[in-house]
């Protein structure tokens, strides 16, 4: 009775760690470098070296002393965090991956290898409990190995799938096709682009995060039927030849180059490799093919000087940051034969014209500035210069970036000197840069982590009308006390 309990407990909360693993694997879109990458940051560290960690290995030795006390010791841990797992399942907070035919098949094959292994070796002896122990202190380690046994299959899926979707657009001889590249303003750019675009044609555009080579073979297979003419396609890659990859599928006419800076620069290795990926999306259009490229980023304008076939600069005219996106999308669509009347009517209809932002109303009369969409260190810097046209105090609330690699250092000084200028105080949710952030913001600058702290520092240095700006992903629980 007591080792059946025993396992039922260990089940449970063994499930809920291997869908957390599998749902980290997805959320690095299962890229090794990505995910290693993630162990760098101090909250990828707490995964594994925490107390309960250190505890489970205070546990794994004590057996080959005291072998009966640790059945017990493990039937009072597995009952408290199966007691977490319940509540956390009950209030909706289990990090779960998103459903899809690869993380339904990995899923079963984890929870068939969790109840196989349960039923295995030791059962109703004390070395069941060690058997249970070995593998909940091994779990992340388990499940990547199975990640990465099925990444072979997920190859052979992802090439089947690939090589339908570009027999199918080779059918599709009259489509016009526009690839979007950058380290930043991709996805605005695409739906500028989208909207003023469908004013004159029948437009297909990749959908939100569908810009890898998955995602686009997906939509093409899914989505494109003869009826398109404009086929919009947001790319992105983690590695040299991804947009080339990308280019080969699509066959872009026209590409567009929003932007380039140290954004993904772990899994790059360098900003060169960064640039000269995305100069593949350039090289990739035929010799009739239009290039465009933003005035605002200086990568961008090296990259234009070079560049032989047709080509454009956008961006000139640009106020704010984010700007250029649109203006980018306007300058495309004059090119395309769409009139500037009709442009002109079109945009002024676009409500948010500043990307990635939403200012909302927040609690005690706050102004919230909601940029928790993701971060860029361009973007971070823009929404801080954006900070200086409103009164009162500012306030900024955001984690340290992650997978910058070797800039990290000096991105995050970068914005710390820009916080000081900007902010009356900056709330850095994570620590791996707190110091770099603190040299340039000095005392304004403090690390808090629990969301009701940071919220009653908030409500305690605030009044009515200053205005806080969240950037990049802190936590939910956040967000939702502070914006009514």
């Amino acid at each position: 009775m007591i080792y059946s309990l025993l396992s039922t407990l260990w089940f449970i909360r063994t499930t809920k760690a291997v869908l957390f693993w599998l749902y980290l694997w997805q959320l690095k879109e299962y890229h090794i470098g990505r995910f290693i990458d993630h162990f760098r940051t101090e909250k990828g560290k707490q995964l594994i070296l925490n107390k309960i960690f250190y505890l489970k290995l205070a546990l794994l030795v004590s057996f080959f002393f005291y072998s009966y006390c640790l059945t017990w010791a493990l039937l009072t841990l597995y009952s408290l965090e199966t007691i977490r797992v319940l509540k956390d399942f009950f209030q909706k907070k289990l990090k779960k991956p998103i459903l899809t035919k690869k993380i339904i098949s990995l899923i079963l094959f984890c929870l068939a290898f969790q109840t196989f292994y349960s039923f295995s070796f030791f059962q109703k002896t004390p070395f069941f409990a060690f058997q249970l122990l070995i593998f909940d202190i091994l779990t992340s380690a388990i499940i990547s190995g199975i990640v990465l046994i099925f990444q072979p299959l997920a190859v052979l899926g992802r090439n089947r799938i690939i090589k339908k979707a570009k027999k199918k657009r080779e059918q599709f001889k009259n489509l016009l096709v526009i690839g979007i590249t950058g380290s930043y303003g991709k996805t605005s750019t695409k739906e500028f682009l989208a909207t003023i675009l469908s004013q004159k044609f029948k437009v297909l555009k990749t959908k939100e995060h569908q810009n890898s080579e998955v995602g686009i073979s997906q939509c093409i297979l899914d989505d494109l039927k003869p009826e398109y003419e404009v086929f919009i396609v947001e790319m992105g890659a983690y590695n040299r030849g991804g947009i080339k990859l990308l280019c080969n599928i699509v066959k872009p006419k026209i590409g567009i180059l929003t932007g380039i800076n140290e954004q993904h620069m772990a899994t790059f290795g360098s900003l060169e490799n960064i640039i000269k990926t995305k100069y593949e999306l350039i090289k990739s259009l035929p010799e009739d093919g239009l290039a465009f490229f933003n005035t605002k980023n200086k990568y961008c304008l090296d990259l234009y000087q070079k560049t032989q076939i047709k080509k454009y600069l956008y961006g000139q005219e640009a106020k704010f940051f984010g700007e250029e996106n649109l203006l980018g999308a306007m300058a495309l669509a004059k090119e395309l034969g769409i009139a500037e009347e009709e442009i002109s009517r079109v945009v002024e209809k676009i409500k948010n014209k500043m990307p990635g932002i939403q200012i909302k109303k927040g609690i005690n009369g706050l102004n919230i500035i909601d940029a928790t969409y993701s971060a860029n260190p361009d973007g971070v810097i823009a929404h801080l210069e954006y900070l200086k046209m409103f009164p009162n105090k500012k306030v900024i609330v955001m984690p340290c970036l992650i997978e910058l690699g070797s800039a990290s250092k000096e991105v995050h000084k970068r914005i710390g000197q820009k916080i000081g200028e900007v902010c009356d105080l900056a709330i850095i949710t994570t620590k791996e840069r707190f110091k770099e952030i603190k040299e340039g913001a000095g005392e304004k600058a403090i690390f808090l982590e629990n969301p009701k702290a940071i919220f009653d520092k908030i409500n305690s240095f605030c009044r009515e009308g200053d205005i806080v700006l969240l950037e990049s992903r802190v936590p939910k629980e956040i967000v939702e006390l502070l914006i009514k």
